[in-house]
């Protein structure tokens, strides 16, 4: 499983010009599911997220999760985060997961964060989406479950 996570202070995605989620200061979740992944890979993922510490203290550090400033997560699946590039010029996805376990991933990582206290907003599986943020800091970070099954994705 792979995420990008951006920080955000604002997000919102479309599905057919129409907004379905929206958030304030938050994350926006990019979610790729490979063909190998299970509930382990979300349970730790969700975990990750949930506790990540990217939002400044009184100090300014990166030092404060989500909840700790009443923030929000958007979370988007995204098949093409596991897109293989290493020959040719077009991207393989056959390392992504087949849509139905895709599907079944996504909808578990969104119930796991849904028990945290942060509002979660989702975008449509499958549905052709416009993404629109505005990411704070820059700030972006890259999770992957591959490198603990050994895969290097």
């Amino acid at each position: 499983m792979r995420i990008v996570l951006q920080r955000v202070s604002r997000a919102e995605v479309r599905v057919d010009g129409r907004v379905i989620g929206a958030i304030g200061r938050g994350f926006v979740v990019l979610l790729g599911v490979a063909r190998d992944d299970t509930e382990a890979d979300a349970d730790f993922m969700a975990d990750r997220v949930l506790g990540m510490r990217v939002f400044a203290d009184d100090n300014q550090k990166m030092n404060l999760a989500l909840s700790a400033v009443n923030g929000a997560m958007l979370v988007v699946s995204q098949f093409t985060l596991l897109a293989d590039t290493d020959s040719g010029r077009r991207p393989s996805f056959t390392p992504s997961a087949p849509p139905e376990l895709a599907r079944r991933l996504y909808e578990y990582f969104l119930s796991l964060v849904r028990k945290s206290d942060v509002k979660v907003e989702q975008g449509e599986f499958g549905a052709m989406m416009e993404v629109e943020l505005v990411n704070d800091g820059p700030v972006t970070i890259i999770l992957d479950t591959a490198s603990s099954k050994g895969r290097n994705g």
